[in-house]
């Protein structure tokens, strides 16, 4: 018996500004990488190498249920239906993985993220939209 694997869970996306009840409920996820890109500098006979900058992987969420008139779903709108001299609105927000419980077992923050990419299917019924995936770039994750 294995006590730290829980036995079913998923992961809850919301604006770190707003309550619970504008969450959005994803059961898998990737993307919370980083990698230090590098430099070589030539000085006379020796090569020197430097870390200019931090390169942050795409966070994908898939398998998700919102409801329609979710806040995160409204900014996924507003992004991907706006124009070209509007900007995108960047938003700081939280992906919690929870147990069947609905208890926290681990957190992350991620900073100026914006939507890049989404794939929904149809309404159903409950006035709920199902997300098939939906991508957010960020400029710094904790």
């Amino acid at each position: 018996m294995n006590e730290f694997l829980p036995v079913a869970f998923y992961f809850q996306l919301s604006f770190s500004d707003i309550t619970a009840n504008h969450t959005v409920v994803f059961k898998e996820l990737s993307g919370i990488s980083m990698e230090m890109n590098t430099e070589e500098i030539s000085d006379n006979s020796f090569k020197h190498r430097v870390h200019p900058s931090a390169k942050f992987s795409n966070l994908v969420l898939k398998r998700g249920m919102a409801s329609i008139d979710s806040e995160i779903v409204t900014w996924c709108l507003r992004s991907f239906n706006g124009n070209l001299e509007s900007s995108i609105e960047t938003k700081n927000i939280i992906v919690n993985l929870l147990d069947e419980a609905r208890n926290i077992l681990k957190s992350w923050s991620f900073v100026n993220a914006w939507p890049v990419k989404w794939a929904v299917s149809d309404l159903n019924s409950d006035n709920k939209i199902m997300i098939e995936s939906l991508e957010l770039a960020y400029g710094s994750f904790q």
